[in-house]
């Protein structure tokens, strides 16, 4: 299941990756982060791990996960074509936030 596909399309790995954005943390992080058990934390990072999306260092008795984005840019790739529709739609909430933002019509 290297696949990055595979591997992110678990809900509970994305939110190990929405912690690990922010920077390093240890599995005993993760799991109060996340309101699961170590056990489960771990089969997860296990996965990431193996995918090359998550890499480890160890600082004595303490694992540090980290975010290795290179493989990510797999999913980057694929969503290119595709993001002209955000764009689009991005750009129309913007000027309506900007028209609501100067008032009533003027």
């Amino acid at each position: 299941m290297s696949e990055p596909f595979a591997v992110v399309a678990d809900p509970t790995r994305r939110r190990v990756l929405d912690l690990l954005r922010t920077g390093p943390r240890t599995v005993t992080d993760l799991v109060a982060a996340l309101g699961v058990s170590q056990p489960t934390v771990s089969k997860h990072l296990r996965v990431l791990r193996e995918a090359g999306i998550v890499t480890v260092r160890a600082d004595a008795q303490r694992r540090w996960y980290a975010i290795d984005p290179t493989p990510l840019a797999a999913i980057d790739d694929w969503l290119a074509p595709y993001r002209w529709m955000w764009a689009d739609r991005l750009d129309a909430l913007g000027h309506h936030l900007d028209r609501m933002e100067d008032g009533p019509d003027e």
